[in-house]
């Protein structure tokens, strides 16, 4: 089955050798894309969907969220709008709530989040554990974020849980039985290296350890401070260093030198009223730069793309050119993807169509709901 949309009046196709068509048409079949070009030149579909002048983009590329939990921070959120600072400690907070809820309502609330991501864009997500720490829930929480994704993150080193020994007796179970017990259900391992959570040296044994049991290895880098992280992840091959808010001339230059995705996260600026990542700085060395929601429920609590490429615009220095690359080709880069974030012949069919003639306003229009379709794989699913 082969779909033709027709009479698009910007399609932003995120392929670097033609970035974008006016006037233009598109071709899906068997859930992948087979031709791109002038509208009237096509070879012709089964079926045909009238764009009627509106802006198609790929769909968005979430590389980095945290969507298998439990409970509610609102009390957290309303501290810090009162002026208490963001230390991450709520994370422990979640974590009791994650081990008391069932299989059942873990799921449930999932899947509302993947619902709700897909409502606005969102085509391909990425879903981290780490709120279990125990082998039995991080497994299961990678259990269920399988069901939803094949981007799941091994995040057994979120923070070390407060009933842990030690921060050395964790660190042990996190790159022992943990990891032996999650791998299978996993394609990353993570680790958020900074104060209160691991340093460089566990950082490092913890992410050599996923490397040797075949994960990928990503890092939560840079957020709160200056710190190891974004050294580690060039160090290591990471795919991505994730946040990379406070960075040094060398950093930026690892970053470049090394190919690893700087994976900027806005929402978490924006609910801890913490100073944004300068994504200029970055864009100038060369660095990929990716953009995604950190969904989760302490720090962003956002499922909205949308949402954080407004920010980027605004907030971090991005054009709405680069801010739609990050929030797709970038995201797609961050995931070591090429079948996904572009829309060229043999990318897969994942397509949204905006209720705007441009990209642009999604920057421009912050908070309306100019999602009008998304089709994933030739099919539409809103």
């Amino acid at each position: 089955m082969s779909t033709l949309f027709d009479r698009i009046g910007l399609l932003y196709t995120g392929d670097p050798g033609r970035e974008e068509i006016e006037h233009a048409a598109l071709v899906v079949e068997d859930g992948r894309v087979v031709w791109t070009g002038p509208s009237g030149d096509d070879p012709g579909a089964d079926e045909r969907v009238d764009v009627d002048g509106r802006c198609v983009i790929p769909g968005f590329v979430d590389s980095h969220a945290h969507l298998v939990f439990a409970g509610d921070r609102t009390a957290e959120f309303t501290a810090r709008m009162s002026g208490e600072r963001y230390t991450a400690g709520g994370i422990r907070t979640t974590v009791a709530a994650t081990r008391a809820a069932s299989d059942a309502l873990l799921a449930a609330r999932t899947a509302a989040l993947v619902a709700e991501m897909l409502a606005q864009g969102t085509t391909t997500v990425e879903i981290k554990s780490g709120y279990g720490l125990t082998v039995a829930d991080e497994r299961r929480s990678l259990e269920i974020a399988r069901g939803f994704t094949e981007e799941t993150t091994y995040l057994g080193a979120h923070v070390v849980p407060p009933d842990a020994p030690s921060a050395d007796d964790y660190v042990r179970t996190v790159t022992g039985e943990m990891l032996r017990s999650c791998a299978p259900y996993a394609r990353w391992v993570d680790v958020f290296c900074e104060r209160g959570a691991f340093d460089a040296d566990q950082t490092r044994e913890i992410l050599s350890a996923g490397i040797k049991a075949g994960l990928l290895p990503r890092v939560h880098a840079n957020q709160l401070g200056h710190g190891p992280g974004v050294q580690l992840a060039a160090e290591l091959g990471a795919a991505s260093a994730d946040h990379c808010t406070h960075l040094t001339e060398a950093d930026v230059e690892a970053l470049s030198s090394a190919g690893v995705v700087a994976t900027l996260l806005p929402g978490a600026e924006f609910s801890t009223r913490s100073p944004y990542p300068d994504a200029r700085r970055l864009l100038e060395a060369g660095v990929t730069v990716a953009l995604a929601t950190d969904c989760n429920p302490g720090s962003s609590f956002t499922s909205s793309m949308p949402f954080c490429l407004a920010l980027a615009v605004r907030e971090m220095g991005m054009t709405p050119l680069e801010a739609i690359r990050a929030a797709t080709r970038g995201g797609a880069w961050a995931l070591r993807r090429t079948d996904v974030g572009t829309l060229r012949p043999g990318s897969r069919g994942d397509l949204v169509i905006l209720e705007a003639p441009s990209y642009v306003h999604l920057a421009y229009r912050p908070g309306v709901p100019l999602v009008t379709q998304v089709w994933k794989e030739g099919r539409r699913l809103v």
